[in-house]
């Protein structure tokens, strides 16, 4: 789903998304328009990884593909970089128990 007032370096997947997702990789430092509005990176962005498209507040839903993937664990400004350092997943553990060998 493409957005005519989001950079096409964005893909924004489903109405009602409110992060975008990198269709390449994107130096920090680059200005993208997101939403009609000028965000400048502040850390460069992978293929595949996500910006927000809006301030997201802390324990609100992520929404990707149309489908709820997790809830911020902080503040997320419009522009910002979307992962798990921000995000604790609905269908991944935060944590994970190793256990020792025999």
């Amino acid at each position: 789903m493409a957005s005519s007032d989001t950079d096409p370096r964005l893909l924004v997947l489903a109405p009602g998304d409110n992060i975008a997702v990198a269709r390449l990789e994107i130096a920090a430092g680059t200005t993208l328009q997101v939403v009609g509005r000028p965000v400048m990176l502040q850390r460069a962005l992978g293929f595949g990884h996500k910006i927000a498209l809006r301030d997201i507040a802390a324990g609100e839903r992520i929404v990707k593909y149309g489908a709820p993937i997790g809830r911020a664990t902080a503040d997320i400004a419009l522009g910002d970089y979307v992962h798990n350092h921000n995000v604790a997943s609905d269908y991944m553990p935060n944590t994970v128990a190793v256990e020792a060998a025999p």
